[in-house]
Formats: structure tokens, sequence, C-alpha cells
């Protein structure tokens, strides 16, 4: 990774305000690791795992707190991928980004955005299994987001850039890199299919609760994009919403139709105010949550509701939150 990238690390401990809300719980990252960037939620609504720095998978239990569940690596389990060093080291200790469960499998799908698309299964302290780490002969540079349609168990899942990777994030959106791609994952055929391309820095995306379509979020403009999976649109792409401010990962809420979007304001100094913004199945902007005041200017990541409770990722920072609605 970039000095630039460690020290906007640095700087999100920094800028992470210690809130009074009763309603929000903080639940900092063990290890001197960083970025709870995204979660798949336990189907209990008790818990959830989630990717860190260093290559590790952690599986956090109320009461219980952290534990480490599975690694990228061999390496990722070594003293060598424990913090800073865990992100200089990301080629050999990985760095998951997106992750959902397969509900009926229980296989635990990971993007690592230096390693490629992994699959673990449910195991405690096993190890990251490569699916791919190219398509059509070209590798992966930069995975992002992920999601899963757990009726036909296809695997969705985005390349922030195909030109730049990881550690030169800052760059690629700069230069307003339009590289990036949403791909699937048929694990029935065990291929990897391009469903887009030309996208600028696709971090997250999410399929609908019908199945019938596929959102993806081009975080350096604003905005996010539908595909058709099923329907008379069926392989086709239009614009979702541009109303969205940066959008990163987006997570459906259950069968509701309706998707929460993490947002922050990208500026030429920063990221600032993040929020957690509420769409429905049109695009039209539901509701707004700003979460400065417990996040102060991280790069928040992701938002994803459960049993009456949001739980919010960043990229950068040291804890990962609870919001009771």
């Amino acid at each position: 990774m970039t000095l630039s990238i460690f020290l906007i690390s640095l700087l999100s401990l920094w800028s992470a305000v210690f809130s009074h809300d009763a309603s929000f719980q903080k639940l900092p990252v063990p290890g001197n690791r960083s970025g709870p960037e995204a979660f798949a939620i336990d189907s209990t609504g008790k818990g959830f795992y989630t990717g860190v720095s260093g290559g590790k998978i952690l599986s956090y239990t109320p009461g219980k707190g952290y534990i480490e569940f599975a690694y990228m690596t061999e390496s990722s389990k070594s003293q060598w991928c424990d913090g800073a060093l865990g992100t200089a080291n990301a080629g050999k200790c990985g760095r998951p980004a997106g992750i959902a469960f397969n509900d009926k499998t229980r296989e635990l799908y990971v993007a690592d955005a230096v390693l490629g698309l992994h699959v673990i299964h449910a195991i405690f302290g096993s190890f990251a299994k490569k699916i791919a780490d190219s398509v059509d002969g070209k590798p992966f540079l930069f995975l992002d987001g992920l999601d899963i349609d757990n009726t036909t168990g296809v695997v969705y899942f985005t390349s922030f850039s195909s030109n730049f990777s990881a550690g030169d994030v800052l760059k690629a959106v700069a230069s307003k890199d339009a590289t990036g791609k949403l791909f699937k994952y048929d694990p029935s055929k065990k291929v990897v299919t391009v469903l887009l391309e030309g996208l600028s820095g696709s971090a997250g995306c999410a399929v609908s609760s019908d199945g019938s379509f596929v959102l993806v979020s081009q975080f350096t403009k604003s905005n996010i994009k539908r595909y058709w999976i099923k329907g008379p649109k069926a392989g086709s792409s239009e614009d979702f919403t541009n109303a969205v401010s940066n959008p990163d990962n987006i997570k459906r809420i259950g069968s509701t139709g309706n998707f929460w979007v993490a947002s922050v304001v990208n500026t030429a100094t920063g990221v600032t105010n993040p929020s957690a913004i509420k769409v429905n199945s049109g695009g039209k902007v539901l509701q707004t949550i700003s979460l400065k005041d417990k996040f102060g200017d991280t790069l928040v990541s992701e938002v994803n509701e459960s049993h009456g409770k949001l739980y919010i990722g960043t990229l950068f920072g040291p804890f990962a939150g609870i919001l009771k609605l």
C-alpha cells in the first residue's frame, strides 16, 4: 500500500469521534488492525463476520467479542501481517473487501482487493480457497464489492479499477479512472464473466430482493447503475440514481425492496460528511442518517441492516459501529 494510504489510515484514527449516544456502540478492532470494511451478518442477527487489514476474517458475537475466524493466506497468521505491516504486505497477507454468505451452503465468499475472489467454508481457523484472480486472461488488480443471489447462488462482485491497484486508490479517484467492472461467478459452472465495463470506481454491488437486478455503485462518478438480471431488460443497464454522493457499498434491506448505501462527500482535501442513505427500488432517497458525529471524517464503507440495527464499516478506521434504529 502507498504511504498516502497509510497516512490516511492514521488520520482516520484521529478523526474518529467518541460518541456518547446510547443508541450507538463502537466495536474497536483488536490487534492494531483496521478497516472492517464490510459485513456478513449471522442469520440469527446476533453477530457478524468482517475482513480487516492483514488478511484476517473476524467473527464478532456480543458478549464474546472478536475471534479470528479465517485467514486469506497462511501468511495472514504471522506477525508480518499485524498492524501497519499487514497493510504494507497486502500482497502476501491479503486485504478482504466485499464479503457475503451463501445462506444455503454456509460458504463465505470474499472479494479480496489484492488476491482475487475466494471462498471460505464455515470452519474456524480455515484458510480461504482461491476461486479466480483473473478473467479472460486479465488479472484482477483491485476487487471491491460483493453480493450473492441466495436463490441461484450466483456471486456478483466488482473491481474498482483495471488500471490501478488498491494501493493506488487515490490515484484512481483523482484521475477519474473509468475501468471498473461488474462480474458474476456461477458456482455451478465455475465460470467468471464480465457483465459491465467502463465503470468509474465501482465500489459496491447488491442484488435486489427478488433477484431481478443488481445495483453497482460508481464512487468517483457519484452514480449508481442498475444491471437487469431477469425480465424484458435482462442483460441491459441503466442509471439508477445520481442522488447519492460518492456511494460505496450497497446492501439490500431484507425483502423490503429498499437498500442502504454508504456515502461520503469526496473533496480535494479528503472525505467528509459520512452518511447512511436509504433508497427504494426506484432510486428515490427515503432517509439520510448523518454519521459524522460518530465516525468523524472517516470513509464509511458499508451500512448493513439486520434486526433493527445498522452495522457500519469503514475503509481505514479502527472500529466497526452498531446503530440501533
